[in-house]
């Protein structure tokens, strides 16, 4: 029997061999775990390198490849075919509702819109038989001055000789053709004129309007049947095809059955004789600092307004909603002077900045010449 320090000495140096055979073993059971998650994460990245470059020779493929084309496309419609420009709508393109049209007209004009009741508005969506219907038009239509004005605008009768045609959209001396329809007029609206009783009134498609150049325009229209009326413009019609012109209800009625909806017209510019003088209206928060001024009762349409600043004139930039703006407040409350489109031009002092009064000119714009 050993002593009991020997017995000792032999079960340290038993665990000592215990305690290192497990530790190496641990060490090998990290190292194995650290190469198998090595060679999976290679496995994984070397497959996704594998399909990154499968999508980047596809995407390759696709962008070098040419466009398809289709078999059922259609070519673009002539400028001659009035059709292009005035096209039937479908129930996908089916004119706006009327509070569609009021929040269109509202917006383009900033500060003020259509404030007429549209209640005859779902009248638009018929079309009278034997037309065509008015064709939907965005902001874009206002740029188709040549190859799309060409479907909508008829040279119509020559001014007479040494007479001018004006300047803008609206020339005097020419026929234009489209659709009539009617909504609920007041005379309020985009140009920003008071409602009021009269009811010979009408919006102009948003291209002939013209950035509000239309506003106070006077036009003869002639309906189906021969008969022709006379109309002021005060509003724009935004979804309106060029040529086309929304009539007051009771204009429209003087025209054609209000049942008909919508019916094919022709109209023309007037330059009537007006028994009054030219007024002015300075917009709600005018100032010295900031003004807008609009122009009233005027024979032809307005072309330019210009104040008198600096000692010289100053033109102010027009706006959609029928003011002449000076940003910078120059020139408000001073001479005023107004040229129409064909020239006319008439000048005015003494025109405050009184906001929202109509204040009178001491003249009247002249016949085109």
């Amino acid at each position: 029997m050993q002593p009991p320090l020997v017995r000792d000495r032999s079960r340290s140096r038993r665990r000592t061999r215990r305690y290192r055979t497990t530790g190496i073993v641990a060490a090998a059971t990290c190292l194995a775990v650290v190469g198998v998650g090595a060679v999976v994460f290679g496995v994984q990245h070397l497959g996704n390198a594998r399909r990154i470059a499968q999508v980047q020779e596809k995407s390759l493929a696709l962008d070098t490849s040419p466009p398809p084309t289709s078999p059922t496309a259609s070519p673009p419609a002539s400028a001659s075919d009035p059709a292009a420009s005035d096209p039937v709508p479908s129930a996908a393109t089916a004119p706006p509702t009327a509070a569609a049209r009021r929040a269109a007209s509202m917006a383009a004009a900033g500060a003020g819109g259509r404030a007429g009741t549209q209640s005859a508005a779902p009248h638009r969506s018929a079309t009278a038989p034997g037309t065509t219907g008015a064709g939907t038009t965005g902001a874009g239509a206002r740029t188709a001055t040549s190859a799309g004005a060409a479907a909508a605008v008829d040279p119509g009768p020559a001014a007479a000789p040494g007479t001018a045609t004006g300047t803008g959209r609206i020339r005097f001396g020419t026929t234009y053709h489209g659709n009539g329809t009617f909504y609920g007029a007041t005379g309020a609206g985009n140009c920003m004129f008071d409602a009021g009783s009269d009811r010979m009134i009408a919006a102009m498609n948003h291209t002939d309007y013209d950035n509000s150049q239309a506003c106070g325009a006077w036009v003869a229209v002639t309906g189906p049947s021969g008969a022709t009326i006379t109309v002021k413009i005060v509003d724009q019609c935004p979804e309106c095809a060029p040529g086309a012109i929304d009539l007051s209800a009771e204009a429209f009625a003087k025209l054609a059955a209000p049942s008909a909806g919508r019916i094919p017209i022709t109209w023309h510019l007037l330059s009537p004789q007006l028994s009054g003088p030219v007024s002015y209206v300075y917009k709600s928060g005018s100032s010295q600092y900031w003004c807008a001024i609009q122009v009233r009762d005027h024979r032809n349409p307005v072309a330019a307004l210009e104040v008198k600043a600096g000692g010289g004139w100053r033109a102010l930039p027009r706006q959609d909603y029928n003011y002449f703006l000076s940003a910078d407040g120059a020139g408000c409350g001073g001479d005023i002077r107004v040229t129409d489109i064909y020239g006319n031009q008439v000048t005015d002092t003494g025109i405050g900045i009184r906001p929202g009064v109509v204040q009178s000119g001491r003249a009247q714009l002249g016949a085109p010449h």
